[in-house]
């Protein structure tokens, strides 16, 4: 009886820890894109800078990782009061870090395939091509994980395939002024790019956590995410001294149209939503699946359409709504697709009672 409360409560936990995590992740995913699009506008041009500012923020998950350790180390001593060995800030051991610095690495050139997207196309248009990741990240959670596909996830990969498509053929009329068709088509493809790099990273993610051989805690998790994005810097910080970002920036600082003060908030703004984004989807893997954090971004794709358009007043034409609808259609199938398997789960697993 006691187990079976403990399980109860467990689940609980675990279900508002799932809610933080995709509000976190939610955030994030919408106000990052919004946000580094405001230093584009405005004179920014360095895309290392872009891609070393979605994982430059990780710093900030030392404060909850500090409060855990105190937690864990209190609880420890409660539990066993004679104990002389030390509790250890980080407990993630070489094979695991091993593995999730190269994951960062991916995550690094994931990034700048998304920044130099990002800085060709408008909010609205980029955010419903990145959204096509959920179909891609279908693909390779049945690939790596097994995930089961049903009708109705099938139907979702298509929607959402189909509104990027409907974007590409029809993208003409979507440039920013002084924006030639040339530069256009890149940032769709490296956005196309970026979202199927990506939608790689999250089943990756989630087969190393079933895989893993020490227990996988929220508290490994924000370990990982640190070593994902640390590996994620380092790859950017490169490309910045290559490309000499680091001359540039306090140039780039002066010349902003903004003025110095706001370019400098910009950035760090922009590095703590990116980062707010990237442990929201670790945490909603960690409490459910690497598909249902594909969801939450596509979920917030509608978001970021409408912000985007009342911010930086960004044309809706017809057919961005026609690409909107789809996205949405593709989102609403596959939720509802697994609401009806949960629900026969459920039943399934209810024991059928005996006639007399």
């Amino acid at each position: 009886m006691v187990e079976g409360v403990e399980a109860r409560k467990e689940k609980f936990m675990k279900r508002i820890l799932l809610l933080i995590n995709c509000m976190i992740q939610v955030v994030g995913t919408c106000g990052g894109p919004l946000v580094i699009r405001l230093y584009y506008i405005h004179g920014g041009k360095r895309i290392w800078l872009s891609c070393f500012l979605q994982t430059v923020g990780f710093p900030i998950l030392l404060i909850p990782l500090t409060i855990s350790y105190i937690i864990r180390r209190r609880n420890r001593e409660l539990v066993i009061s004679n104990d002389t060995s030390k509790e250890k800030i980080f407990t993630m051991k070489l094979p695991l870090f091993l593995v999730f610095s190269l994951i960062g690495v991916l995550q690094g050139i994931d990034n700048i395939l998304y920044s130099n997207g990002l800085a060709w196309l408008p909010v609205s248009t980029s955010v419903l091509i990145i959204s096509t990741q959920l179909a891609f990240t279908a693909i390779f959670a049945f690939v790596l994980v097994r995930q089961k596909f049903t009708p109705y996830s099938v139907n979702a990969v298509i929607m959402l395939i189909l509104g990027a498509v409907i974007l590409a053929l029809n993208g003409s009329g979507d440039r920013s002024a002084g924006e030639t068709k040339k530069q256009y088509v890149r940032g769709f493809v490296m956005t196309i790019a970026a979202a199927i790099l990506y939608g790689f990273i999250l089943p990756m993610v989630e087969l190393v956590y079933k895989k893993a051989k020490q227990p996988i805690t929220y508290s490994l998790v924000l370990e990982i995410q640190i070593v994902l994005s640390l590996f994620g810097a380092l790859f950017s910080i490169i490309g910045m001294s290559i490309n000499h970002d680091f001359k540039a920036i306090p140039i780039e600082a002066k010349h902003f149209k903004l003025g110095e003060t706001i370019y400098y908030v910009v950035l760090v703004v922009t590095a703590i939503l990116w980062q707010l984004s990237s442990l929201g989807a670790m945490g909603v893997i960690f409490c459910a699946s690497s598909l249902m954090s594909g969801i939450v971004i596509a979920m917030s794709t509608p978001i970021t359409e409408v912000l985007a358009v009342i911010f930086y007043k960004e044309k809706f034409q017809a057919v961005k709504g026609i690409s909107l609808v789809l996205s949405l259609w593709g989102f609403v199938s596959y939720f509802y697709g697994e609401f009806k398997e949960s629900r026969k789960l459920k039943k399934n697993s209810i024991p059928e009672t005996i006639q007399p």
